[in-house]
C-alpha cells in the first residue's frame, strides 16, 4: 500500500471516489450488491449484466447528474434513451476490462502515485511536509463501505482501462497528403445570399389571449420553476475559534520567551564588498584557471594596500550590480547569498579580507566592512508578538482534539447545533435563501460546494438533521442545519404571468417567421426571378459571425448541384432562405495554422480508429444486448 495514498484528506478522497466508484458500480465488486437473480439485459465475454446491475448504475448516474445540475428535470434523467446510455457505458466498461485481462495489462505502483500527484485538488491539500491526513482518509473510505486497498485497486483498474482505450488513439497516424485532401473540402467556402426572417420582426404581429398564456403556462411548468432554497444556521470551527479559548499562562509565556529569545531578536546582518572575476561553471579548465590567476594577483595587491579595495573593485570586478559602488553589497543576513560566499562572510571579523572564494559565479575577494548584531528585546517588548505566536501554537496543538469533539457532537446531537456551540464557545451564524450552487458573492464556508451538498442532502432536507462536519479548508470545519426549506416548485401563474406572456409571444413570433420563410422559399423556388436577395457573402466553417445553422446548411448543399436554394430554421431566431451559388476554394493558409489543422485532423482520425477498435473488441468479447434500444424520434427534414 502506498504511503502517499494513506495520507489523503476527506476532500481529496471525494476526488478519488469520482474516479474509482463508477468502476466498482459498473463491473460490480459484490460488497453491497443485491444477490437476487434478475433478468439479463446484456452479456460481455460470457458474463451477464442484470437488470438490477443496470438499475443501480443508472441510479448512481442520475444522482451524479442531479448534483452537477440541480435544476435539471428528473424526468429527463429517466427517459428510455438516458437509461440505455447508461447500459452502453456499462457494456463499454466491461469490454475494456475484458481486454485488460486478455492482454495482461498492468499498472506500476509509480504510475498510480503519479496519477494521484497530478490531481490538483489533492495537491492543494498537502501540508507543509507534503503529507495529508491518513485517519480522515481511512474514515471516509470506511463510511463508503470501502478500504484503502479497494481504492488503490480501483485507481489501478481505471488506469488499466485507459491503456486499452487510449493506446490506439495515441498512436494514430494520418499521412499529410491524405489529411490535406480531407481538410481542403472541409474548410471550403461557399458564396451565399441570405434572406432572413427574424423572430424579433414579428413580435408586434402576435397578441396571445389570456387563455392562451395560461394554457402555455400549464403546458410548460418546467419553464416556471423556482429552485429549492434553504435558510440555515451553521457553526464554524477554525484556528481563530480555538485561539479564543486559549488561556495564556504567564509562566508558560515567559518560558516560551526564554526558549525563543534569540529568534525573536532577529538575525545578525553583515555588510561586505567583493571583487568578482567571473568564470562560468561550464567554462573550460583553462578559462577558469586564467580567472583564478587574475583574482590571485588582485588579492596580492589588496593585501599590500587594503585601502585600495573599493578602487580595485570599480576597475576589475565583473559584478555589474556592485562594481560601480566599489563592490559594496550592503547589509544581508544568512540565507541571502550562495553558500560558499555566505560561509566566508560569517566567519570573518570586521575589516578582514578573505582569501579567494570560489562559487558557481567565479572567484571572489571579499572584505567585511560592518557587522550589525540583533538587538535583544525584553519580555515586555516582545510580549504582543510572543503571545500571538503562543496562542497560535497552542491552538494548532488543540485543534485536532476540538475537531474530534466538533465532529462527534454534531452527529450525536443531530437535532441542534447549540450543544457544540456551547461546548466549544462557537457563534451560531445564519444565512438565508441558499441554493445548491454558491452565489457569486458568497464568502467563506458559504462558498463551499461541499457544505452546500451536505445542506441539500436527504438527511438534512427530509430528516432535519445536522449535516456532518464538513472540511471546507485547512483546519476549518463547518456543520449546518436547515431552519426553513423550500423545495423546487412551479411558481404560481399570478407571479409569472408576464414572463409566460413574453415567452409565448416569442414562440408565436418564431412560428410566424418560420411560416413566412417557408412560404417565400416555395414561391422563389417556383419563380426564382421573384426572389429578393441582399448581397452575397462567403461562409465557411471558420465563420464565427453567421448563425452556425446557416453555415452548416450552406456547406451541406451538394457542391455538384449548385446553385441551390434551401431553407433552415434558426432556433429562436426565425428562419433563413439561402441561395448557395458556388463553392470557393479556400486559398493559401499560413504554415502554423496548417500544422494545427493537421494535428486536429490526426486527433479526429485517432478517435475514429478508436471507435472502430472498440467495435472489434465488442465482436471479440461477444457483446450481446438482450433489450432493444429505444426508437429515436425522426425529425422532419428541412425544406
Amino acid at each position: 500500500m502506498f504511503d502517499f495514498i494513506r495520507n489523503h484528506s476527506k476532500t481529496a478522497l471525494f476526488v478519488l471516489f469520482l474516479l474509482v466508484v463508477p468502476s466498482f458500480i459498473l463491473i460490480g465488486t459484490g460488497a453491497n450488491r443485491m444477490t437476487e437473480k434478475t433478468a439479463t439485459v446484456a452479456t460481455v465475454d460470457g458474463k451477464d449484466i442484470t437488470q438490477s446491475d443496470w438499475d443501480a448504475a443508472h441510479e448512481n448516474e442520475a444522482r451524479a447528474q442531479r448534483a452537477a445540475n440541480p435544476q435539471i428535470d428528473p424526468k429527463v434523467l429517466d427517459t428510455p434513451e438516458a437509461r440505455y446510455t447508461t447500459l452502453e457505458a456499462m457494456v463499454r466498461d466491461r469490454v475494456l476490462a475484458a481486454a485488460v485481462n486478455k492482454q495482461h495489462l498492468s499498472v506500476s505502483d509509480a504510475r498510480v502515485v503519479q496519477e494521484l500527484q497530478q490531481n490538483q485538488v489533492i495537491a492543494s491539500l498537502r501540508k507543509a511536509d507534503g503529507t495529508l491526513d491518513m485517519d480522515r482518509y481511512r474514515q471516509l473510505a470506511a463510511a463508503q463501505g470501502m478500504t484503502p486497498e479497494m481504492l488503490e485497486a480501483g485507481i489501478r483498474r481505471s488506469l488499466s482501462l485507459q491503456q486499452v482505450s487510449e493506446g490506439l488513439g495515441k498512436t494514430g497516424f494520418s499521412p499529410k497528403a491524405v489529411a490535406d485532401r480531407a481538410i481542403e473540402p472541409f474548410f471550403e467556402h461557399r458564396e451565399v445570399r441570405i434572406a432572413r426572417f427574424k423572430t424579433e420582426d414579428y413580435l408586434k404581429k402576435v397578441a396571445p389571449t389570456d387563455a392562451e398564456v395560461e394554457q402555455f403556462y400549464k403546458d410548460n411548468p418546467n419553464l416556471f420553476r423556482a429552485p429549492e432554497q434553504a435558510d440555515i444556521e451553521y457553526v464554524v470551527l477554525d484556528l481563530d475559534a480555538v485561539k479564543k479559548t486559549i488561556t495564556v499562562d504567564e509562566a508558560a509565556l515567559k518560558a516560551y520567551y526564554d526558549q525563543n529569545a534569540a529568534r525573536l531578536a532577529g538575525k545578525e546582518e553583515r555588510r561586505a564588498s567583493h571583487i568578482l572575476i567571473a568564470a562560468a561553471k561550464d567554462a573550460s579548465p583553462d578559462d577558469r584557471a586564467k580567472a583564478k590567476t587574475k583574482a590571485e594577483h588582485l588579492l596580492a595587491e589588496i593585501k599590500k594596500a587594503p585601502q585600495t579595495f573599493a578602487e580595485l573593485a570599480k576597475k576589475n570586478s565583473q559584478d555589474p550590480g556592485s562594481a560601480a559602488n566599489g563592490g559594496d553589497l550592503d547589509f544581508f543576513s544568512r540565507g541571502a547569498m550562495t553558500k560558499n560566499f555566505e560561509d566566508a562572510v560569517f566567519s570573518m571579523k570586521k575589516g578582514d579580507v578573505s582569501n579567494i572564494v570560489e562559487t558557481e559565479f567565479g572567484y571572489h575577494i571579499i572584505q567585511l566592512t560592518d557587522v550589525k548584531l540583533p538587538k535583544q528585546k525584553s519580555f515586555e517588548e516582545s510580549r504582543p508578538e510572543i503571545e500571538t505566536e503562543y496562542r497560535a501554537q497552542q491552538a494548532a496543538a488543540k485543534f485536532a482534539e476540538a475537531a474530534e469533539t466538533f465532529t462527534n457532537l454534531v452527529y450525536e446531537q443531530s437535532d441542534s447545533l447549540k450543544p457544540v456551540a456551547d461546548k466549544l464557545k462557537l457563534a451560531v451564524k445564519s444565512a438565508q435563501k441558499l441554493g445548491r450552487q454558491p452565489s457569486a458573492d458568497a464568502k467563506g464556508a458559504l462558498a463551499s460546494r461541499k457544505l452546500l451538498d451536505a445542506v441539500f442532502s436527504p438527511d438534512a432536507t427530509e430528516k432535519k438533521r445536522n449535516t456532518e462536519a464538513v472540511e471546507v479548508g485547512p483546519n476549518e470545519l463547518v456543520a449546518a442545519r436547515i431552519v426553513h426549506y423550500n423545495p423546487a416548485r412551479t411558481l404560481p401563474f399570478a407571479e409569472v404571468s408576464a414572463i409566460a406572456r413574453g415567452r409565448l409571444v416569442e414562440k408565436q413570433a418564431q412560428a410566424l417567421a418560420i411560416k413566412e420563410g417557408k412560404e417565400k422559399l416555395a414561391a422563389w423556388q417556383a419563380n426564382p426571378a421573384s426572389a429578393v436577395w441582399p448581397e452575397s457573402v462567403q461562409l465557411s466553417r471558420e465563420d464565427q459571425k453567421a448563425p452556425q445553422a446557416i453555415v452548416r446548411a450552406a456547406l451541406r448543399a451538394d457542391g455538384g448541384k449548385l446553385p441551390a436554394m434551401i431553407g433552415v430554421e434558426l432556433d429562436g431566431l426565425g428562419y433563413a432562405v439561402l441561395s448557395v451559388d458556388k463553392a470557393v476554394p479556400r486559398g493559401t493558409v499560413e504554415a502554423a495554422k496548417s500544422q494545427r489543422e493537421l494535428t486536429q485532423y490526426g486527433q479526429w482520425w485517432s478517435t475514429a480508429e478508436g471507435r472502430a477498435y472498440y467495435e472489434v473488441l465488442k465482436e471479440r468479447f461477444k457483446v450481446r444486448y438482450k433489450v432493444a434500444a429505444p426508437a429515436l424520434a425522426v425529425a422532419p427534414e428541412a425544406n
